[in-house]
C-alpha cells in the first residue's frame, strides 16, 4: 500500500467514480476504496436513489452530484475537469456497479510506471461463462472497429476500468456525453499520438437477476453505431493521409521511407508492384491539383502500400511536368485520325492552350490517360521483377 501511495503522489493519480442509481453496489466499492480517501471523486450523475446518502458515510469522498442525468461520457468529463482543476495529471475510472475489483488497481499503477502518459485500459476475461451474450458482442464489435479507426488492436475496448492522462487530453473538445464517449476518447487519443495499452483485470458479472446496467441496447447501440461510422470516415479521409504525409514530408526522409516501403518483408512483391504501379498512374492522371489527395484515398481505400504510393505518384513535381503534358499529348495523336497538331515542349503547348482548344484537348486527354496506364504497367512490371530477382539473391545468400 506504501508503494501504491508514493505512486500515487508522484504521478498526481486520482480515482473518479461515475454513477447513476447504483446505490446498492456504491457503499462495498467505497469502503473498499478507503484506503485511497481523499484522492476519490464520486460523480453522481442525477442519481434519484440513495446515492449522495451512501456517499456521505464516506469522508474521504468528494461528492460531485448535477442534475439531471447526462450519461457516463458527461460524468467523466466532469471529473476530468475537477481533478485537473486541483492539480491531477491521471485519473483511474472504476465502475460503481460492482463489475470491478479495487484490488486491480496496482495494475494500472505499474502500468503507468513503465509507460508513462499511456492510457491504460483494464483487459477483462470475457471467456467467462457469466459473461452476457450481448456484452460479448459488444465486446468484440467495439474491438473491431477501434482496429480499423487505429490501426492498433486491443484485447478489451469496452472495459470501463481505465487510467486516463487527463493532463495530455485537457485540450480536446469531445463531442459525445454517453456511453459512446469511452470509444471516441480512446480512438481520438490514439489519433493524438497517445500509446493506448491494456492490463488484465478481474471483473464479476451478477447473475440476471441482480444485474443493474442503464445501457439501452437500442439506442445506445445505434449512438455507438453512428460514432464509429463518423470516426471511420475520419480516418479514412484525414487520419492516415496525415500520418502518412507527416511521415513524408515533416521528417523530410523520403530516401528511407522508399527503402523501408520497397523492401518490407511483411509486403508481397506483387503488391508493392503494383502500389508502384497505381502511384505512376496517379501522377500521370490530367487531374491536376488533386492528384495526391486522390492517391492517397484509393491506396487507403485499396489496400495499397501507400508510401510507394505517394512517392511515385510525385512524378508530376514541377520540372516533369512539361515532359507529361508533352508526351501525353503526342501520346493522344495515336487515337485522334487526322491529327497535326504536334506541339512544342517548351513554347506553344501549355496547359491553358490545351484547355481553350477543344481538339488539342481531346487529344492531350487520351493520351494523358494512356501514358498513365502505359508507364504504370511498365513501371510495375519492371518493379516486379528486380524485387523477385532480389529476393532470389538474398535467398542464395542465406
Amino acid at each position: 500500500m506504501e508503494k501504491c501511495e508514493n505512486i500515487f503522489e508522484r504521478w498526481r493519480v486520482c480515482i473518479l467514480v461515475p454513477t447513476f442509481n447504483n446505490a446498492k453496489t456504491l457503499g462495498p466499492l467505497l469502503k473498499d476504496l478507503e484506503v485511497y480517501k481523499g484522492r476519490i471523486f464520486l460523480l453522481n450523475d442525477g442519481s434519484t436513489d440513495e446515492t449522495e446518502k451512501t456517499a456521505r458515510q464516506f469522508p474521504g469522498v468528494h461528492l460531485v452530484s448535477y442534475y439531471p442525468n447526462r450519461g457516463k461520457g458527461y460524468a467523466l468529463q466532469k471529473g476530468f475537469r475537477t481533478a485537473l482543476d486541483l492539480g491531477y495529471d491521471y485519473a483511474i475510472s472504476i465502475d460503481s456497479d460492482g463489475q470491478h475489483f479495487v484490488k486491480d488497481i496496482p495494475a494500472f499503477l505499474d502500468g503507468l510506471e513503465k509507460n508513462p502518459g499511456a492510457l491504460i485500459i483494464g483487459a477483462r476475461n470475457m471467456n467467462q461463462s457469466s459473461v452476457p451474450a450481448k456484452s460479448s458482442f459488444g465486446h468484440r464489435f467495439s474491438n473491431f472497429w477501434f482496429a480499423v479507426e487505429t490501426g492498433i488492436r486491443l484485447p478489451d475496448t469496452q472495459s470501463g476500468y481505465r487510467l486516463y492522462p487527463i493532463a495530455r487530453l485537457r485540450s480536446m473538445t469531445f463531442i459525445t456525453r454517453r456511453f459512446e464517449f469511452e470509444i471516441e476518447v480512446i480512438v481520438r487519443a490514439a489519433w493524438k499520438g497517445i500509446p493506448v495499452i491494456s492490463v488484465p483485470v478481474s471483473v464479476y458479472y451478477a447473475p440476471p437477476g441482480e444485474r443493474v446496467s442503464h445501457f439501452r441496447p437500442f439506442v445506445d447501440f445505434t449512438r455507438i453505431s453512428i460514432l464509429n461510422s463518423f470516426l471511420v470516415f475520419i480516418s479514412i479521409f484525414y487520419i492516415r493521409p496525415r500520418d502518412l504525409l507527416r511521415r513524408l514530408f515533416l521528417k523530410q526522409k523520403w530516401k528511407e521511407v522508399f527503402i523501408d516501403e520497397l523492401f518490407d518483408p511483411a509486403q508481397s512483391d506483387k503488391r508493392k508492384a503494383v502500389s508502384v504501379a497505381f502511384g505512376i498512374f496517379m501522377g500521370i492522371i490530367p487531374i491536376w491539383g488533386f492528384q495526391l489527395i486522390v492517391a492517397i484515398f484509393l491506396a487507403v481505400l485499396l489496400r495499397l502500400n501507400k508510401g510507394l504510393v505517394i512517392v511515385f505518384a510525385n512524378i508530376s513535381i514541377p520540372p516533369m511536368i512539361p515532359v507529361i503534358i508533352y508526351t501525353s499529348y503526342r501520346f493522344g495523336a495515336f487515337w485522334m485520325t487526322g491529327s497535326n497538331h504536334s506541339g512544342s515542349l517548351t513554347k506553344s503547348l501549355t496547359l491553358s492552350m490545351i484547355r481553350d482548344n477543344w481538339y488539342t484537348f481531346k487529344q492531350y486527354l487520351a493520351g494523358s490517360i494512356s501514358l498513365a496506364i502505359s508507364a504504370g504497367l511498365c513501371a510495375g512490371l519492371i518493379t516486379y521483377v528486380l524485387l523477385r530477382i532480389f529476393s532470389k539473391k538474398n535467398q542464395a545468400l542465406v
